[in-house]
């Protein structure tokens, strides 16, 4: 059974600097693409970012490109989201999701729980 568990939300202010995990299980890690998508209220969810499997490429939602920074840890099964100068549009629900597929922002087939991130003004 796959897992992806988030983790890493909070409160934090306008400008600061958060980091999300999302631990995996059940996954071959290693052989798939991981990305993060985020869900705002009363919103669509969004694409964020993604890596492929060897983490050698990367690509970014425009609402977060040079802000935000994806990297994984295949030994650890882990994915990160680093994310800087954060805004309060960027408050939402952040989901990971994985594929075995290459990665586009509409073709993950699992899913984690999610973590909420809110960027107070």
């Amino acid at each position: 059974q796959v897992r992806l568990v988030e983790s890493g939300g909070g409160l934090v202010q306008a400008g600061d600097s958060l980091r999300l995990s999302c631990a995996t299980s059940g996954l071959i890690f290693g052989g798939s693409d991981i990305g993060w998508f985020r869900q705002a209220p009363g919103k669509e969810r969004e694409f964020v970012a993604a890596s492929s499997w060897k983490g050698d490429f990367t690509f970014y939602g425009d609402s977060v490109k040079g802000r935000f920074s994806i990297s994984r840890d295949n030994a650890k099964a882990t994915v990160y989201l680093q994310m800087s100068n954060l805004k309060p549009d960027d408050t939402a629900i952040y989901y990971c999701a994985a594929t075995y597929k290459a990665a586009t922002p509409t073709n993950f087939d699992y899913w984690g729980q999610g973590t909420q991130v809110t960027v107070s003004s």
